[in-house]
């Protein structure tokens, strides 16, 4: 997992420093599966299917601009622009692990408004980290990214979660971004967490596009979306996807 996950860090960043005004989302997936072949590792995401009703997802990582909130599928004409915030989620699978993480870039020039929906959603994702620990629950993660976010009267997706990762991309258990303290499955030593706070700049309200994978906000206002692969240790979390 260790690997996994740096390998997936070190394709994240490295893909990061492509994303600018101009490029196409297309061109920024190649640069990652690149990335990907460079590394050793494949992309988890290319031809996912999670059931026979999802088409197989066509790219490498999920690209979601502006209010996309996840799942974006990269494309020769999305163009990124001036002024539009970038969310890269990028999960590799690597000597039969999975590292998974995410981050928004910010294309200047950008609002108040939008700095601000990216620095909480961070702040709010760091938070959590602290209480992926032995002895805790998965409520007491869940409610700190929640007390963070509704501080800053921003939106909480509730329709999709974080959630375990090892060997396959999504296991057990789930993760959401809001809750109570003291409830789920407990929290034990050695455990992986994808811990991913999605949060909108409006209400959390998401609708999913015609084709089956990109998720928007139903208000039209921006999301945010980051990640970390983070082990469960005995006095806090240890994120394994940080450079």
């Amino acid at each position: 997992m260790r690997e996994a996950c740096h390998v997936a860090a070190l394709v994240l960043d490295e893909t990061a420093k492509f994303v600018r005004a101009g490029i196409s989302t297309y061109e920024i997936d190649e640069v990652a599966g690149g990335l990907m072949a460079k590394y050793g590792a494949k992309s988890a995401c290319y031809n996912y299917q999670p059931t026979k009703y999802f088409p197989p997802y066509p790219g490498k990582i999920c690209i979601s601009i502006n209010d996309e909130v996840v799942h974006g599928i990269p494309n020769l004409k999305r163009v990124i622009n001036p002024g539009d915030n970038v969310s890269l989620d990028v999960v590799v699978e690597y000597n039969g692990y999975i590292g998974d993480n995410a981050r928004t870039l910010l294309i200047e020039p950008v609002s108040a408004e939008q700095r601000k929906l990216i620095e909480v959603t961070e702040s709010a994702l760091l938070y959590a980290i602290r209480f992926a620990k032995e002895g805790n629950r998965v409520g007491d993660i869940s409610n700190a990214v929640q007390r963070i976010v509704e501080a800053e009267g921003l939106g909480i997706v509730t329709d999709f979660v974080g959630h375990g990762v090892g060997r396959s991309m999504h296991e057990e258990p789930p993760v959401p971004n809001y809750g109570k303290r003291g409830i789920g499955p407990k929290l034990i030593s050695g455990m992986t967490l994808a811990i991913e706070p999605m949060v909108n700049l409006g209400s959390g309200a998401i609708k999913v596009d015609k084709d089956g994978w990109t998720v928007r906000t139903v208000d039209g206002k921006p999301s945010a979306h980051f990640e970390h692969t983070v082990l469960i240790g005995k006095s806090t979390g240890e994120i394994l996807t940080k450079i």
